[in-house]
């Protein structure tokens, strides 16, 4: 896999962990979410 593509999915991985991450547990539950499932679901942009 090219490195600037890892990269750019890396640093997509970290800003959705951060975005969902700040989030509190009400506005995460609004959207379908718990906090257990930001990872799993940030990890999705880094396949």
């Amino acid at each position: 896999m090219n490195p600037i593509r890892i990269a750019k999915n890396w640093i997509s991985y970290r800003r959705t962990m951060n975005e969902l991450g700040n989030l509190s547990s009400q506005a995460l539950s609004d959207i379908g979410l718990t906090r257990y499932d930001i990872r799993n679901v940030a990890s999705r942009s880094f396949r």
